[in-house]
């Protein structure tokens, strides 16, 4: 069928034709005496499908030269039609959209008059940074929609992968137990050593906090720094003198201590048993109750407001905690902590 190319939108005047792209396809939009325009996007998948023939000034318009020409017009316009030529040829109704979404995409076998969008889409390139303080904005909107944000990642030989990202809220039933009691260890190296049995149950009565090493009881620097703020641990060094929280510091560079130490504290608050992550490649590995009647449910990667991430390195961690079956969650530490997490995802 024919349509006519006019600045970005292609006409199709007929009406039986219009039609039936319009209701079997939910292609275009309706117009004022039962014409349809459609989209650059759906113009040049259209073509692709053998479905449509394009013409301007009564000259047909090829493949290439739309697409050529969609690409000035369109930032990033390759990457977003390699993600809508591919969910439309899963079965999808895609509607392209403005603002921080790239696409709205229905359910398969709907049409839009009668539904409502499943996932709202960004069309991204595997090169491309994701910036983390884009997360919150973008979320809230919709969040109270019940739509899902799914981010559809176009690598360099054209395929697409689709990464399905929520706001979680995790939760957990083991919560640092208040006592009278006083545990004291020694810093030593990066370690916190307890020896005394006595302070060493007190450490194992309190939480899960720590691990028996033959007969010596270790702590993490960041579970000391808890402890030590509850009032359930005092730290030493070998010549006696008592150290604070604040003044605890590892022996060499460590530029995500901040973000850890935040993020653990902030777990630990709701309740979740915090261990660390390093054999998975993470910061921390996460349980809901008793780590010795259960495994880690989560893997936790503690990030800033203010940091970058590409797609790779999404790619690399969410697929890392598929193979051990376990949720990656993103902590983002700003103004307030949140937790996002990313699911590879099969539409």
């Amino acid at each position: 069928m024919p349509g006519e190319l006019a600045g970005d939108t292609v006409t199709v005047s007929d009406q039986k034709e219009a039609g039936q792209l319009y209701n079997k396809g939910n292609y275009g939009y309706p117009v004022k005496g039962g014409g349809l325009d459609l989209d650059l996007t759906e113009a040049l998948y259209l073509m692709e499908s053998e479905r449509l023939e394009i013409l301007r000034n009564g000259k047909d318009v090829s493949f290439d030269e739309l697409f050529i020409e969609a690409s000035r017009t369109v930032d990033g316009f390759d990457v977003k039609y390699q993600v809508y030529r591919d969910l439309r040829s899963r079965g999808f109704v895609v509607k392209n959209e403005t603002g921080a979404f790239d696409m709205a995409v229905y359910p398969r076998g709907k049409i839009i008059s009668n539904s409502r969008p499943q996932f709202m889409v960004r069309a991204v390139s595997e090169r491309m940074e994701l910036d983390i303080t884009d997360f919150s904005s973008e979320i809230l909107k919709i969040r109270d929609k019940g739509y899902e944000i799914l981010y559809g990642v176009a690598d360099e030989e054209g395929d697409v992968t689709y990464y399905k990202m929520s706001v979680r809220n995790p939760k957990g039933s083991v919560f640092c137990e208040e006592t009278d009691n006083v545990a004291k260890g020694k810093l030593i190296g990066d370690r916190v050593f307890v020896f005394e049995e006595k302070d060493r149950e007190i450490l194992e009565n309190a939480g899960y906090f720590g691990k028996a090493v033959g007969d010596v009881y270790q702590l993490s620097l960041i579970e000391s720094k808890y402890l030590i703020k509850k009032g359930i641990l005092e730290v030493s060094d070998n010549n006696g003198n008592m150290i604070t929280a604040e003044s605890m510091r590892p022996s060499a560079d460590d530029e995500d201590l901040l973000l850890r130490t935040a993020a653990y504290f902030d777990l630990r608050s709701r309740g979740l048993v915090v261990k660390t992550g390093f054999k998975y490649g993470t910061h921390f590995r996460v349980y809901e109750g008793s780590p010795d009647d259960s495994h880690a449910k989560y893997l936790v990667h503690a990030v800033s407001a203010y940091d970058v991430a590409t797609w790779p390195e999404i790619s690399r961690t969410v697929r890392l905690s598929g193979g051990v079956k376990k949720s990656i969650l993103f902590c983002r530490i700003g103004e307030k902590t949140e937790y996002y997490e990313f699911r590879w995802f099969r539409p």
